[in-house]
């Protein structure tokens, strides 16, 4: 479905955030509004503290990274304790003025005509940067659309502050030239509820218009590389290792697969929530005698060779060798991974999780699913599609065809459409 640019022709956004790299999910979701933003005509610029984006696109503001040293101090004066000291003000308001000033070179660079705030007016992993950002707006006028992903309600470790002041203030503000766009139902009516303020639903989605190529030989490397025999089943669990993900439901889903051999592979690593749960993957795996594969050290964002002489593969030539995608989340934002598991035709175990339940579920895809915990005939329904090859073929096909429906950059366009010309119309009223 070609899309028209004529509208938008010329115009230039700029994606503010933490990170724009690797495959974490704010990460991909900026990707896929560029792509759809790039076919409209409007050229995009990136500004955050670690970026993987075209250089000549990108300014890098060290700050802007939640990792910085100073950002993490800011972090660990700011939660867990209901008040903070007087130094962890001052060095929050300090270092918000160095962010700005540095946002407002980059902007003042690229000639930026609306921001694209990526989750960093969402959750506080960057007190500062939001403040900076808040501050920007106001001062230039400038149209922003925040995109959430998550909010800080709805992680626990952000429940006890010291900052709710700056929380009120920037995650997220309420200013005229904001609009605010949520990826879930349920996370749209508890922002309108907490803040009083409308937003915008824009599901997660994928190119659903330019299928995947099928596996070549070099995805194929990939059973070998990681030791998968060639009876060997790939039940793949493609998330990074935190809690909520529910990854003990995968593994004890390969310790009861009856007459199948199988491994489970895990293709990210632990991320910024500790090590604690990976070291109970491991344990419980081992106790239950089931072969997990922490596969990160051969995923990477291009084809090619490691320093160890080891091949390197994408997340993209996994997807296309799984025999089976587990996603037993307690809760998701909405499920990037589900979505990538129906892009690849790849049949799905997923746990129903509230907004698969509220957003997803309704739309009518064929998967197995499961509440709790995995019963008998959850297993059962498993090995069934696993050993009928051609039923599994006809529900991947059916739900390409329903995503492409429901969540494809068309969609997405269309969404983004009355939102943008309103973010532009910000600066012609200046």
């Amino acid at each position: 479905m070609a899309i028209s640019g004529d509208e938008f022709h010329g115009k230039r956004v700029a994606f503010v955030a933490t990170r724009v790299a690797g495959t974490d999910g704010v990460s991909q979701e900026i990707e896929k509004w560029a792509a759809v933003l790039e076919r409209l005509g409007i050229e995009c610029f990136y500004i955050a503290g670690e970026c993987d984006r075209p250089a000549e696109r990108t300014a890098l503001v060290e700050k802007a990274h939640f990792r910085h040293p100073e950002i993490l101090e800011i972090t660990q004066h700011a939660f867990e304790q209901s008040t903070r000291p007087a130094q962890a003000t001052d060095d929050i308001l300090e270092s918000a003025r160095t962010i700005r000033n540095e946002l407002n070179r980059a902007l003042a660079d690229f000639g930026v005509d609306a921001i694209i705030a990526q989750n960093s007016l969402t959750i506080p992993m960057n007190i500062p940067l939001g403040i900076a950002l808040v501050h920007i707006i106001q001062e230039q006028g400038l149209g922003c659309v925040a995109h959430h992903h998550d909010f800080y309600w709805e992680r626990q470790r952000y429940l006890i502050n010291g900052v709710d002041d700056f929380l009120r203030y920037a995650f997220p503000p309420s200013l005229p030239q904001i609009q605010h766009v949520v990826i879930n139902s349920v996370a749209a009516e508890e922002f309108s509820r907490r803040t009083g303020l409308s937003c915008r639903i824009i599901p997660n989605v994928m190119d659903f218009s330019s299928p995947p190529d099928p596996p070549d030989e070099y995805a194929r490397k990939f059973r070998t590389q990681i030791g998968l025999d060639e009876d060997e089943l790939l039940i793949l669990q493609p998330t990074r290792i935190v809690a909520r993900k529910g990854i003990e439901h995968s593994v004890e889903l390969v310790r009861r697969l009856p007459g199948l051999r199988a491994k489970l592979v895990i293709t990210h690593a632990a991320g910024d929530e500790g090590e604690s749960y990976y070291n109970f993957l491991h344990l419980f795996s081992d106790l239950i005698k089931v072969n997990v594969v922490f596969a990160e050290q051969w995923l990477a964002d291009h084809r090619g060779t490691a320093e160890n002489g080891e091949l390197q593969f994408t997340l993209d030539d996994v997807y296309r060798v799984a025999d089976l995608v587990t996603y037993p989340s307690d809760y998701e934002g909405f499920g990037n991974a589900f979505l990538e598991a129906i892009y690849y035709r790849r049949p799905i175990l997923c746990k129903r999780y509230p907004i698969f339940r509220k957003d997803i579920e309704p739309c009518g895809f064929q998967l197995i699913a499961f509440d709790e915990f995995l019963t008998r005939e959850t297993v059962e329904e498993v090995v069934s599609l696993l050993r009928d090859e051609r039923a599994g073929a006809e529900m991947t096909e059916h739900n390409y065809n329903v995503a492409r429906r429901n969540f494809s950059y068309e969609v997405l366009e269309e969404e983004l459409r009355p939102i943008l010309r309103r973010a532009f119309l910000q600066k012609s009223c200046r």
